[in-house]
């Protein structure tokens, strides 16, 4: 089991779940010819994807699902709220799933955790597969009992660090997107995601990955500041996403130092 990002930040975001059972696209918010060459670069073909899971409805995550879906076929997977947005109606291939509850694609068993995000419905997702576990965490305001419980015992996580606190408060956005973005219902700041991590069960962690970094109100050195001496386990590695390049493969199935980064 692996997993990689197609690339993460405001201006687009997508994930890749791969097991030998099959593979699962967590959003697209580039278009459709852009997630083909960021698939092509993992060597993966758009048409060989399983499913494509959709987290909620914001442009960002949900940007390109629909003309990839239609152009390939798949299957798209989202919450009630989400198809709401009407951002899938023209998907000829909607799944509806209900927070809290699990589903299967291609043999992995996907949880749709909700979270607090100023969305219609938003989930994020955790992904089984034989004995291994899979988290995709990003797009939450505020940590909850649930998130704790649900995301705890993973091998693998990406998870967001949207923004630190005091770039936020000194940078351009509007007040009333500051006030959005910090709130209970819009991004987690660094040493949020530093409590979370903390909070969370990480025995089992191999592969952690840091994403949805804000270009304007944050920077991975200001996230590697805060994540310092986080007390993972020896095995774990931690990585960085981008939003311009893809990050490689991730394996969590393969033992100690063997689960570092492959490309194949």
């Amino acid at each position: 089991m692996r997993f990689a990002s197609l690339g993460s930040g405001s201006g687009g975001n997508g994930t890749v779940v791969d097991t030998d059972s099959g593979t699962v696209l967590i959003d697209c918010g580039f278009n459709a010819r852009e997630a083909e060459l960021r698939l092509g670069a993992l060597g993966l073909e758009a048409s060989s994807l399983s499913a494509i899971l959709v987290t909620h409805e914001h442009s960002d995550h949900i940007g390109g699902v629909a003309t990839l879906a239609r152009r390939f076929n798949l299957p798209v997977y989202a919450t009630a709220g989400t198809q709401a947005s009407g951002r899938l109606s023209k998907v000829t291939q909607t799944h509806t799933i209900l927070p809290d509850e699990s589903f299967s694609v291609a043999d992995m068993r996907i949880v749709a955790v909700p979270v607090p995000h100023d969305a219609r419905e938003p989930v994020q997702f955790c992904i089984t597969w034989r004995d291994w576990r899979v988290g995709i965490l990003t797009d939450l305001g505020s940590i909850t009992p649930r998130v704790i419980d649900a995301f705890s015992g993973c091998h693998g996580l990406l998870i967001e660090a949207n923004h630190d606190r005091d770039a936020l408060a000194r940078g351009p956005y509007p007040a009333t997107v500051k006030h959005r973005v910090a709130g209970d219902w819009g991004h987690l700041n660094n040493e949020q995601t530093r409590h979370l991590i903390e909070a969370l069960d990480t025995d089992a962690l191999r592969q952690l990955v840091i994403g949805h970094i804000s270009r304007k109100n944050n920077s991975e050195s200001m996230a590697r500041a805060a994540l310092k001496n986080l007390g993972l386990p020896e095995q774990c590695q931690v990585d960085y996403a981008c939003q311009d390049t893809v990050l490689a493969w991730r394996r969590v199935d393969l033992p100690g130092a063997d689960a570092r980064s492959v490309l194949g």
